[in-house]
C-alpha cells in the first residue's frame, strides 16, 4: 500500500450474528423515555461529522448527546441497556469496570462532579433500525466506544479504554481491575522474541526518548498515535512482522488481538480476529521502552485492517511524573476507512439501490503505512 492511500476492498457486508433486534428495541426504549429537548440533544444524522468528535479527557471537548449523571436513573439504565445489548457480556463488564474506576478516581481526587461512574455522554446517529444503518457513541474519561450497525453486522471502532489507577482497592467495587491481560500478553510477546528481533521491534529505548522526532511524543497522547481527533492520520509501519515471528510469538499476537476485540459479541469477534490475522506479512509489532518485568512500555500492532495501541502513562491526577503501570491507555482503530463503518456505507447504498430499482435481483446476502479513516 502506498503511504496515504486507502487500500480498497478490505471490508464487506456480512452476517455477524449481531442481535440487532434486541439492540434496536433497547435504543427505541431510550427514545421513548426522552423529552423533546433531550431528543434534540441525543440524535444526529447518520453522516454527521459530530461522530468524529469523541474524546477521552475528563473535560468535554465536544458536548453532545445526553450525559448520564444528569438523567433519571430509569433513562440512564435504559442507555446502559443499549450498551449491554450491543457488547459481549465480558465487553460490557469491562466497560462498566472502566466507569467504576473513573468514579473511584473522582473520589480519590475529590472531584466527583467532574469524574464519576456516570460522567459519560451517549449519542445516537441515525434512526435505530433492523435494516438500515445507524449507530451510537458513548464517551467520557477513559472510555470511548463507537458502534455502527447494519442489519446483523457491527463495526465497533474506534474505541479507547484507559484507567488511572487500573484497580479499585477499597469501597463497594474493591477488586475491580482492567487492562492487565493486554499488559501481560504484550510483555510476554516482547520477552519471547530473540535478541535480534527485540532490537528490531524496539523503535525507541526510552518512553520519552531524545531520539524521537518532533511530535512523536506529546503531553496528552504521550506515545499514542491513533487517539481522539486523529482520524485520517497516516501511521507508518514499524518493528517486525507477524510472519517473521516464531510460532509461540504468533500465538501471543493472536491472543492480544482477541483481547482487544473483547467488546464484540462472540461471532463478530471471531470473524474480525480471522480477518486481522489474514495479513501475516503486513502485520507489524513495535515497542517503545524497556521490557523487564517492572518496566513500563508502549506497543503497537497494526496491519491494513486493525491498529491496537497500549501505553503506560505518567500521572495526570496521581503523583507519578514518569510512566507507571497503574496508568494505562489502550485503543483500537480500523484503518483504511473501517472506522465508523465508513468503508461499508457505499456498499450499503449500493445494496439499497438494487432493492429500490432492481427488485428482480433477489436477496443480497450478506504497504508501508496504515491510514486511519
Amino acid at each position: 500500500m502506498s503511504p496515504g492511500n486507502i487500500k480498497p476492498g478490505l471490508f464487506q457486508l456480512q452476517d455477524e450474528a449481531i442481535p440487532i433486534e434486541g439492540i434496536t428495541s433497547a435504543a427505541n426504549t431510550v427514545l421513548s423515555q426522552c423529552t423533546s429537548a433531550q431528543l434534540d440533544c441525543l440524535s444526529y444524522h447518520i453522516d454527521s461529522p459530530e461522530w468524529r468528535t469523541w474524546s477521552n479527557p475528563e473535560f468535554l471537548l465536544s458536548d453532545k448527546g445526553l450525559r448520564l449523571d444528569e438523567l433519571s436513573s430509569s433513562l440512564r439504565d435504559s442507555i446502559l441497556s443499549v450498551l449491554e445489548a450491543s457488547l459481549s457480556p465480558e465487553g460490557y463488564s469491562k466497560a462498566i469496570s472502566a466507569m467504576r474506576i473513573n468514579g473511584f478516581l473522582g473520589e480519590i481526587v475529590k472531584s466527583p462532579a467532574v469524574m464519576n461512574e456516570y460522567s459519560y455522554n451517549f449519542v445516537l446517529f441515525g434512526t435505530p433500525s433492523t435494516t438500515r444503518p445507524w449507530g451510537w457513541s458513548f464517551y467520557g474519561h477513559h472510555l470511548c466506544l463507537n458502534a455502527f450497525f447494519h442489519r446483523h453486522q457491527l463495526i465497533l471502532s474506534p474505541w479507547f479504554t484507559g484507567a488511572e489507577p487500573n484497580e479499585i482497592d477499597s469501597g463497594p467495587h474493591a477488586g475491580t481491575r482492567i487492562l492487565t491481560r493486554e499488559e501481560t500478553l504484550g510483555l510476554q510477546l516482547m520477552q519471547s522474541l530473540s535478541a535480534e528481533q527485540q532490537a528490531k521491534a524496539q523503535t525507541y529505548k526510552l518512553l520519552h526518548d531524545p531520539a524521537m522526532p518532533p511530535g512523536r511524543w506529546n503531553r496528552d497522547d504521550q506515545r499514542h498515535l491513533c487517539g481522539a481527533y486523529r482520524d485520517n492520520r497516516i501511521v507508518p509501519y514499524e518493528g517486525i512482522t507477524l510472519a517473521s515471528m516464531p510460532e509461540p510469538a504468533q500465538s501471543l499476537v493472536s491472543e492480544i488481538l482477541a483481547e482487544y476485540l473483547l467488546y464484540l459479541p462472540s461471532t463478530a469477534r471471531q470473524i474480525r480476529l480471522k480477518q486481522a490475522l489474514a495479513f501475516p506479512d503486513e502485520t507489524y509489532f513495535s515497542w517503545i521502552g524497556g521490557y523487564g518485568d517492572s518496566d513500563p512500555f508502549y506497543y503497537r500492532i497494526q496491519n491494513p485492517v486493525i491498529i491496537v495501541e497500549f501505553d503506560h502513562h505518567s500521572g495526570v491526577f496521581l503523583a507519578n511524573d514518569e510512566p507507571a503501570k497503574f496508568h494505562v491507555h489502550t485503543l483500537l482503530r480500523t484503518p483504511n476507512a473501517g472506522d465508523y463503518g465508513m468503508a461499508l456505507r457505499p456498499l450499503v447504498e449500493a445494496v439499497e439501490q438494487v432493492f429500490e430499482w432492481e427488485p428482480e435481483q433477489g436477496n443480497v446476502v450478506g504497504g508501508h503505512a496504515s491510514r486511519i479513516a
